[in-house]
């Protein structure tokens, strides 16, 4: 959102991201759209020349008079013009840590299709990361041109059919379809060919725009995507502003570098302004430092990152994800702009306190604190209705990195499987969730984890041996024999006919244990534990039993039940008792 020099224009920024499976045509569909290229558009990369495939967030820009629902809304003064800023994002399955760091500032997208081939692997991906990140998106199917042009028109309707039947159950399900050929005849074709359909995409996008909410206010966070020098000015760093805004001498911080820089000037689409805010492209002019220290990475007010080596997130699982999610496996973790491998716990609610989540993703009905109890859990657990979104519990997880990553507070977080084979037709991205609390101490394991109370409930079942008198009884099978007891003095146990006790001691050597009953055994329970110690001798003589003795040979053993818990990380492994 920005006035032009001569402050008599103003003009709202709208970021739209182009994803789509690689070879959909994206690249040629920007530039089809766009009028000014910024410095990091259209495949600046050599090794992108080469294979002809986008392989950084390249953008460009392009300006159409503001449309009517938007004109009011810029305050006293009305908007003029709308700035479409066009974040090409690459559609190749190794670069998905590069869109997941650019699609935190993307307003609308655009997924491309090949009308072709339909739906391919990435672009099912590229969707996934549009419903996590970003509220509405236009389908454009290209490449009409290569359809014969008598059967054009029915293979796209089959097209768009299909595309509705698959976005039907998610946050696109109403979504418009455009079919456009961004460059007739392929890349080899003479440019004279004219694309068919931009003009008609340009008026659908025009009426999708809405005014994101923007906010100067906080901290800055900018995310850069190209860096260069100009010899006697400084080093300029172009990127978007993710958060807060920026002005012209104010000192940015670079934590990649641990240095901090002053704004000398900034641009944005090569026309001087003198500040910018979050949602806004810009280039930054700063005192001089080597910009291949800094291709990508991240630019904030100075102290307000964090450094952490770990992490507890909310947790959903991305319903397209086959297998199952595992405490101690390790994940991708993609955090900020950095992605980083992680070994995760997952942990949830205790168990009578579980309630399903509301189907809106990454948003918990249950906020993350200290002074709660959580149950450890094996593996993330599902709602009852494989697929639906929102059946899930409440679920947090807990990442250890294997190298500290710098990134801001509640940032989205994505948890993906990128070793899965990149042409293995499956979905490698597996949970995703927000950062609730970051762990700053390197040594975080002993000095913080202990706070964080996760437990593993256990139980152990015993029998009783025989009763010494109305109070106590003997038990024995519920630990072995090398079991130190005395950690299990004072816990408190049940037997399976109701009464409870408290383990007093050891008897004996083989790991027999003494149990005394507060309010004294029932008389029927007596009885019972008579009946059974009575037909062991009974049996024990001859193997003869009488026909009175008969019924009583149904009697069950009388068993104990200990239940207690133990927390994860606690150092001691003290067993708890509620």
């Amino acid at each position: 959102m920005t006035e032009s020099p001569d402050s008599r224009t103003k003009t709202l920024n709208f970021n739209v991201g182009v994803l789509g499976h690689v070879d959909s045509g994206k690249t040629s569909l920007a530039r089809a759209l766009s009028s000014t290229a910024s410095t990091a558009a259209f495949d600046k990369n050599p090794q992108s020349r080469e294979r002809g495939i986008t392989l950084d967030l390249g953008f460009s820009s392009f300006t159409v008079d503001c449309p009517d629902h938007l004109r009011d809304s810029g305050g006293q003064q009305p908007y003029d013009s709308l700035q479409f800023t066009l974040v090409d994002c690459p559609g190749h399955a190794s670069l998905i840590r590069t869109i997941i760091g650019g699609a935190q500032i993307i307003d609308l997208m655009m997924l491309v299709v090949d009308v072709v081939k339909g739906m391919q692997t990435q672009t099912a991906e590229c969707l996934l990361i549009g419903e996590l990140t970003c509220p509405r998106m236009v389908v454009v199917l290209n490449k009409i041109d290569l359809l014969p042009p008598n059967k054009r028109q029915s293979a796209i309707e089959k097209m768009i059919k299909r595309l509705h039947k698959t976005l039907e159950s998610g946050r696109f399900k109403e979504c418009p379809v455009i079919a456009v050929a961004a460059k007739p005849g392929g890349p080899e074709a003479p440019e004279t060919e004219e694309p068919q359909g931009v003009p008609e995409l340009i008026e659908l996008l025009k009426k999708q725009t809405y005014l994101p909410q923007r906010d100067p206010k906080g901290d800055l966070l900018m995310a850069v995507d190209h860096c260069f020098s100009i010899r006697g000015q400084g080093t300029v760093m172009t990127g978007t502003i993710l958060q807060g805004s920026l002005a012209i001498n104010d000192t940015v911080e670079i934590p990649l570098l641990k240095v901090t820089k002053k704004i000398k000037s900034v641009q944005m689409f090569r026309k001087p302004v003198s500040g910018a805010m979050q949602g806004d492209r810009v280039g930054v002019c700063v005192t001089q430092f080597d910009p291949k220290l800094l291709e990508r990475g991240v630019v904030c007010t100075p102290g307000s990152l964090r450094t952490i080596f770990a992490a507890i997130i909310s947790t959903r699982k991305i319903g397209y994800f086959k297998g199952s999610l595992a405490t101690r496996a390790k994940f991708h973790i993609t955090v900020g702009h950095e992605t980083v491998m992680a070994k995760v716990t997952f942990f949830g609610l205790p168990p009578t306190d579980t309630k399903p989540s509301p189907s809106e993703p990454s948003s918990l009905e249950t906020p993350f604190t200290f002074d709660r109890e959580y149950f450890y859990q094996d593996e993330y657990v599902t709602g009852q209705r494989e697929g639906a979104l929102g059946l899930d519990p409440d679920q947090w997880a807990l990442l250890e990195f294997e190298r500290p990553v710098t990134c801001p507070a509640l940032c989205l977080v994505i948890g993906s499987k990128l070793d899965t084979d990149v042409h293995a037709n499956t979905c490698r991205l597996a949970f995703q969730g927000r950062l609730l609390h970051g762990f700053e101490d390197k040594s975080y394991s002993e000095t913080a984890l202990t706070q964080l109370r996760i437990y593993k409930a256990k139980h152990k079942e015993g029998q009783v041996e025989r009763v010494t008198d109305d109070y106590s009884v003997i038990g024995r099978s519920l630990f072995k024999k090398e079991t130190n007891l005395q950690l299990f003095v004072g816990l408190k146990v049940t037997l399976s006919t109701g009464e409870s006790g408290v383990i007093e001691g050891g008897f004996g050597q083989s790991g027999k244990f003494k149990i005394r009953i507060q309010e004294g055994l029932r008389p029927e329970t007596k009885q019972l534990l008579s009946s059974t110690s009575k037909k062991k001798g009974k049996s024990g003589s001859k193997g003869v039993s009488t026909s009175e003795e008969e019924p009583k040979a149904e009697s069950q053993p009388v068993s104990i039940h200990l239940h207690f818990k133990r927390y994860v990380f606690d150092p001691h492994k003290k067993m708890v008792q509620s």
